[in-house]
C-alpha cells in the first residue's frame, strides 16, 4: 500500500491566491461580457489564458489550498470554465498522478502519455497517427486540445457505462456548471457556445496541453522523472509555477506563491538527482515543434502491468 499524497491544510486565508481568484473569475467575466468588441485574434490567446489561468486555480486547490474550509475551496474550483473536464474528476486523477512511484506508468498514472503495446495497437491507424502527432509540441497544440478533450470523455462515458458510479456522480455534479457557464455566455453575454468552445475552451487547453509537454519522462529512476523548466516568467505565472515540475513533486502541498523560494534552496538537490532542466519553454519548442518528444510505448514498463 502507498502511502496518502499530501494535501494542505491552511490555517488561514492564503490572500495571494484568494487575489488570484478575483483576477482569474474577473478577467473571464470581463472577457466574456466584452467579447464582441475584441477581434477574434486578440480574444483567443486572451480567452485561453484565463481558462488555463483557472486550470491552474483548481490544481492548487486540489492540494488543498488556499483556505481553511476545504467546502468552500470546492466551490470556488468548480465552475468548469474548461467545459469537459469536471473538478471531481480532475481531483482525483491528479492526486493518483502524485504517487510518485507510479509516474509516466500506462492505464496507472492517469496523467501519463505512454502506452502499453496493446493498447496503443488497438487505436487503429487513425488513432496511432494522432498520438504519434501529438508527441510533437506542434502536434500537441493543435491535434491535442481536440484528441485529449474528446479521448477522455469517450473514456469517462464507458467507464460510466460498464457501471463506475463515482464517475457518474462526478459528471451528474458537473453538468449543471457547464449548462451556467454555457447561459452566461450564451444568454447573457450573447456568445455562441461554438464561439466559447473555439475561442476560450480549445486555446485554454492547448496552453495547459504545453506545460504537461515536457514535465516527465519515462526513466527508470522515480525521483528523474519530472523535469523543471526555468527562466519562463509568463508561463510560471499562468501555471503558478507548476513549471517548477520536480520541485513541485518534491513538496506537492507547498503554496504556488512559495514553490520558487524553495526550488532555489533544493536545485543543487535536484542537479545531483539527474533532474532534466530546460532554459525556458523557448528551448522545449526549439527541440520539440516537429521531433517527438519520446517514443510512445513506455520503455520500462511490462505489457501485462
Amino acid at each position: 500500500m502507498t502511502a496518502p499524497v499530501e494535501v494542505a491544510r491552511p490555517r488561514t486565508v492564503e490572500w495571494p491566491t484568494a487575489l488570484l481568484a478575483v483576477v482569474v473569475y474577473g478577467g473571464w467575466l470581463a472577457l466574456t461580457w466584452f467579447h464582441a468588441a475584441l477581434p477574434w485574434w486578440l480574444l483567443a490567446p486572451l480567452g485561453g489564458w484565463f481558462v488555463a489561468w483557472h486550470s491552474s486555480l483548481q490544481h492548487e486547490i486540489v492540494h488543498g489550498h488556499f483556505t481553511p474550509w476545504q467546502g468552500l475551496n470546492r466551490a470556488i474550483a468548480y465552475p468548469p470554465l474548461m467545459l469537459w473536464m469536471p473538478y471531481a474528476r480532475y481531483r482525483a486523477t491528479h492526486l493518483q498522478h502524485h504517487r510518485n512511484e507510479y509516474l509516466t506508468l500506462a492505464t496507472v498514472d492517469p496523467e501519463s502519455r505512454y502506452w502499453r503495446p496493446g493498447d496503443l495497437a488497438s487505436l487503429g491507424p487513425v488513432g496511432r497517427a494522432l498520438v504519434q502527432a501529438e508527441m510533437t509540441m506542434l502536434g500537441r497544440v493543435t491535434v491535442g486540445p481536440v484528441w485529449v478533450s474528446l479521448r477522455f470523455m469517450w473514456c469517462e462515458a464507458r467507464a460510466i457505462a460498464a457501471g463506475d458510479r463515482e464517475m457518474a456522480a462526478a459528471w451528474l455534479w458537473h453538468l449543471p456548471g457547464v449548462v451556467a457557464v454555457l447561459a452566461w455566455v450564451t444568454l447573457v453575454c450573447g456568445m455562441s457556445a461554438l464561439s466559447y468552445v473555439v475561442l476560450f475552451a480549445l486555446p485554454g487547453t492547448a496552453l495547459m496541453l504545453i506545460r504537461s509537454f515536457a514535465e516527465h519522462r519515462a526513466v527508470p529512476e522515480v525521483e528523474r522523472r519530472t523535469v523543471v523548466v526555468e527562466n519562463a516568467p509568463a508561463f510560471a505565472l499562468l501555471y503558478l509555477n507548476n513549471n517548477l515540475h520536480a520541485t513541485h513533486h518534491l513538496m506537492p502541498d507547498l503554496a504556488w506563491y512559495l514553490l520558487p523560494r524553495f526550488h532555489r534552496e533544493t536545485r543543487a538537490q535536484l542537479e545531483k538527482q539527474g533532474v532534466k532542466f530546460y532554459r525556458g519553454y523557448a528551448e522545449v519548442f526549439r527541440r520539440y515543434l516537429l521531433r517527438p518528444h519520446d517514443q510512445l510505448v513506455h520503455p520500462f514498463q511490462s505489457p501485462a502491468s
